[in-house]
């Protein structure tokens, strides 16, 4: 036993040796890169005062870094919205496969962390700049490269759904059979000139854009797709994302789950109109399902929760999602994107997600129960066909409750 005990104390130690060595290498390599870079340009006059200037911030540059994703995964979360295991795997795929490069005083792992300073707390050019010892130009140009290098990694990003198989025995899922996930819509504040404010102007009278998402079952964004107006109706958008060249692709025979925005056809099912649908109409002191579409309505609801929650931890995470922006339309739109991709990837890589813990999540009631493909789905239109497909699973679910209460 004493044996076992003095080897988990010397690991301890060796642990706590190599953190420390980690951290004072991260900024030495730093400085070291910086004055590499500079030894190999022109030498330049000794009494230049950019010269100078850049020399001497440089330590300041490097212990800014070095706090971000060197000191601990508390301080880097909170700044960065990742771990520093996952900031660095992000920094190798986007150098490795996103054609990101160092700069010639700035190195990728400085590039990212800018872009996610901008990301995390929507922070202008020049409050970055200030931050990272750098001029608004440098701040501008590297986002941009970084954002550029994402936005390329899209497919890598972005998941692949999988059906709701025969044998699901989860009870959120198990009624609808080959599903894919859910889709919705959500609104994210812009910047537009004022002759486009009338086109952006929602129900509500705010300026935004209307975004169309779509996530499977595990709260991983499958498409998005940003830049419509905020005025456009959400079946408009789906109808121009199902017949994109690379657009939203639903197989024949699969399905997404949606709102009554959104018309009951092939590929898209919907709840029954006219029947209380949302999680807040079914609180503990509500009557439980009195018909089959009621009940069909309910379970629709908990399982299409699931994007709610999506968006719900997409903006929590990012703050540039959450205020007005800073940045033209189009750049927007691009930094829109770039949210629901590392939003992915944050959730792939780190096994306990800070951000999805603080989500308070609605209360759901319970409602007494315990391939490739060829042909996809182009029409938006109400089908009679999967008007019958909804009757027919009500009727299922309907007769089962009966047995089972």
């Amino acid at each position: 036993m004493s044996g076992g005990g003095g080897i988990r104390e010397s690991e301890v130690v060796c642990l706590l040796l190599r953190e420390v060595m980690r951290h004072h290498l991260i900024q030495l390599a730093i400085v070291v890169a910086y004055v590499g870079k500079l030894t190999s340009r022109k030498r330049r006059s000794v009494g230049s005062a950019s010269t100078y200037g850049k020399i001497s911030r440089m330590p300041t540059q490097g212990r800014h870094l070095g706090r971000l994703i060197g000191e601990n995964d508390i301080d880097c979360i909170s700044n960065l919205r990742m771990d520093r295991n996952t900031f660095g795997r992000l920094c190798h795929i986007l150098r490795d496969r996103g054609g990101l490069r160092d700069g010639d005083y700035v190195l990728v792992e400085e590039q990212v962390a800018m872009f996610l300073s901008v990301l995390a707390h929507h922070k202008k050019n020049r409050v970055v700049g200030f931050d990272f010892w750098r001029s608004g130009q440098t701040i501008s140009r590297y986002v941009h490269a970084v954002l550029g290098a994402v936005l390329r990694l899209h497919e890598t990003f972005l998941s692949k759904p999988e059906a709701v198989r025969d044998d699901c025995t989860d009870a959120r899922w198990q009624w609808f059979k080959g599903c894919l996930g859910a889709l919705d819509g959500t609104y994210v504040s812009v910047l537009v000139s004022n002759t486009d404010k009338p086109r952006y102007r929602t129900r509500k009278g705010e300026i935004s854009t209307n975004i169309l998402a779509v996530c499977d079952r595990n709260l991983q964004f499958v498409y998005a797709l940003s830049g419509w107006e905020g005025s456009a109706s959400d079946s408009r958008i789906l109808r121009d994302a199902l017949n994109r060249p690379h657009g939203l692709k639903v197989p024949k025979g699969n399905y997404y789950l949606a709102d009554n925005g959104y018309a009951n056809c092939e590929g898209f099912l919907t709840p029954f109109k006219g029947v209380r649908y949302h999680l807040k109409e079914w609180g503990p002191l509500a009557a439980r399902p009195q018909n089959k579409e009621e009940l069909f309505n309910l379970r629709h609801s908990k399982a299409r929760n699931v994007i709610e929650r999506a968006f719900g931890i997409l903006k929590m995470r990012w703050g540039i999602l959450r205020s007005n922006t800073f940045y033209p339309i189009k750049s927007q739109n691009r930094l829109i994107m770039s949210c629901f991709l590392l939003n992915n990837f944050i959730r792939k890589e780190m096994t306990v997600d800070p951000v999805e813990l603080q989500f308070d999540s609605m209360d759901e009631p319970n409602d007494g129960v315990g391939a490739d493909h060829e042909e996809f789905v182009q029409t938006t239109e109400s089908s009679p066909q999967w008007n019958a497909k909804r009757e027919e699973l009500a009727d299922e679910m309907w007769l089962q409750y009966l047995n089972t209460n």
